[in-house]
């Protein structure tokens, strides 16, 4: 019967989500490019603090975590997130103007707030649109945004340094975020009853179904509508964890991703963006194909767990056989087929462990503590890099991805699609 539904939604919905990312995580990352092409002499910085400034987006980017969250289950994230939208590009320009490395963390801090509560939003409307044994897949298709992003922020960043400076990759980036606007806003609907595109059988189908999940989770004893009990839930620290150590490892690994390969490669700039693009090519079937065998079996936490243990394996081996340059290259493409794969899983558990009312807050709660790893593994990369070696902050990135796995492992039967009912532990 499901195929008899018009499909609308995924031609609507998931392109406009798509596209507003892929922008976002380009302004965020493309300090990475900057860092390698010159930005840290001119403003004399060391490695130490260039990953300071990469990682203290992630200290903003939590304050607007769980009103984003909040104001996109009960309010208008369209209309939240366009506001955001134009705040983050004047941001973003702003940042190509600074002088001085106090400037460019204030900046920076204040991008990442800018940009804090879009993702728990584009996260709601997702949900407000797929039902559950669509979750998977339509988080994944909206998190190859952030490979996409790479791909295309790669090649387009070492491309404006072999003609420009890193100051022009800041402005010319931002230019593009306030363009944005003019896609967000004629596209996107909050909900299907908001729509006015879609047909009456699609929209029957997804408020029934979607009133129907509800009302399941209502009836199996989901966790209360409280901010205090979600809090008190060992599950709910236990998915912060995990996503805290996920992040670690993914921005220390993309955030020094082009320094790694200059270094391995010895390439210039405009063939270090063509060669970090390479990676998250890989990601882009990574995430379809776990996402796909997600939704088949229902088993959320393994396929959320194989990812973190594969990104692993990968950096080890890169490690293991870096003076055959191009060997340890293929195994950072590896790296690339990992490293999204477990996000578009992991962001189908929070429905299964929490009621709707507060689905969206503890998704910003989850997101906005759980980024921060995103400072740590930055700031520790460049830190381990400057007082050992280079080895040793790619090492700690392993053991950040190895306490996510084993974290995430010991969720409930509920994730792995083998409980009776949908209740949390």
């Amino acid at each position: 019967m499901n195929k008899a539904i018009p499909k609308g939604r995924w031609l609507h919905i998931i392109p406009p989500a798509i596209l507003v990312y892929i922008v976002a995580f380009m302004d965020r990352s493309n300090i990475s490019f900057a860092l390698a092409g010159g930005m840290d002499k001119e403003l004399h910085m060391t490695a130490t603090f260039g990953g300071l400034a990469a990682g203290i987006f992630f200290v903003g980017y939590l304050f607007l975590q769980v009103p984003g969250g909040l104001i996109a289950s009960k309010g208008n994230a369209k209309l939240f997130i366009a506001c955001t939208i134009i705040v983050w590009g004047v941001l973003a320009i702003i940042s190509g103007f600074v002088q001085n490395p106090t400037q460019l963390l204030v900046v920076r801090f204040l991008l990442g707030v800018a940009e804090g509560g879009v993702w728990p939003a584009v996260l709601v409307i997702l949900a407000n649109w797929f039902p559950r044994e669509e979750l998977g897949r339509a988080n994944a298709f909206f998190l190859m945004n952030l490979a996409i992003a790479s791909i295309i922020t790669g090649p387009l960043s070492g491309w404006i340094l072999s003609f420009s400076s890193w100051r022009d990759v800041f402005i010319i980036e931002g230019i593009i975020s306030l363009a944005l606007i003019l896609v967000w806003l004629p596209l996107i609907s909050n909900r299907p009853e908001d729509a006015k595109w879609i047909s009456k059988e699609e929209r029957d189908y997804l408020v029934n179904k979607l009133r129907e999940e509800q009302e399941e989770l209502s009836a199996s004893g989901g966790a209360k509508a409280s901010f205090k009990d979600i809090f008190a839930n060992v599950n709910m620290w236990k998915l912060i964890l995990i996503y805290f150590f996920y992040q670690t490892g993914i921005y220390g690994f993309s955030l020094w991703l082009p320094t790694i390969i200059k270094g391995l490669t010895n390439s210039g700039m405009t063939g270090v963006g063509l060669l970090s693009a390479l990676p998250y090519i890989g990601a882009i079937f990574g995430l379809y194909f776990f996402a796909k065998f997600s939704d088949k079996t229902g088993n959320r936490k393994l396929y959320t767990a194989l990812p973190m243990a594969g990104f692993a394996i990968c950096l080890i081996l890169a490690v293991v056989f870096h003076h055959q340059v191009w060997v340890a290259f293929a195994f950072l493409v590896g790296c690339g087929v990992f490293v999204q794969s477990a996000s578009s899983i992991f962001w189908t558990m929070p429905p299964l462990l929490f009621k709707n009312e507060v689905a969206g807050g503890a998704r910003g709660a989850i997101n906005g503590i759980g980024n921060l790893g995103g400072f740590l593994g930055p700031y520790l990369v460049g830190w381990l890099t400057t007082v050992v070696n280079q080895n040793a902050g790619i090492y700690s990135l392993v053991i950040s991805l190895a306490i996510g796995f084993i974290l995430t492992m010991t969720l409930p039967k509920v994730t792995s699609g083998k409980a009776e009912s949908k209740k949390a532990a």
